[in-house]
């Protein structure tokens, strides 16, 4: 059997905007661009990360990550400080109120997917259930591809 491959990627994105801009609403929550999103995802409670190793995990050039966390750090989404070993080092941290935003936002939004899913029949949440584990081998195989793309292996030379 073969995946609809357009129609699950035409799904995702509208998806993904319904639940955004609902729980946004229903939690009084700042709207948050995508690319703040991924930094402050890459930085769970008690996570401390360089600028460099935001980077290469989200795949942005050194100044394109420079840039978002002033940004961030202006909107007081991230603490940048000097490193503990080497003060000559960046640590970047979310903010408290970052993580606020997140547990928030976290919450209401399993909460709002429950609500949605209560109206579905017990077979269509059944299917759904079953599909999570190959969903989430699907997020990590898009986002692998993305990381190759953006970091190519070097050709072997003869």
């Amino acid at each position: 059997m073969t995946v609809d491959a357009a129609r699950l990627a035409a799904l995702i994105s509208p998806l993904r905007r319904a639940l955004l801009s609902s729980v946004r609403e229903r939690e009084n929550l700042p709207d948050i661009p995508d690319a703040q999103i991924e930094v402050i995802r890459q930085l769970p409670r008690g996570t401390i990360a360089s600028p460099s190793a935001l980077a290469d995990a989200l795949g942005l050039s050194r100044s394109a990550i420079s840039n978002l966390l002033a940004a961030m750090e202006r909107d007081g989404l991230i603490v940048r400080r000097p490193g503990a070993a080497d003060r000559r080092q960046v640590e970047v941290i979310a903010s408290p109120a970052a993580l606020d935003y997140f547990d928030r936002y976290d919450s209401a939004a399993a909460a709002f997917v429950g609500q949605a899913a209560a109206t579905l029949t017990a077979d269509e949440r059944a299917a759904i259930d079953a599909a999570l584990p190959a969903l989430e081998r699907l997020g990590d195989a898009l986002s692998s591809a993305r990381h190759d793309r953006d970091h190519p292996r070097p050709e072997a030379t003869p």
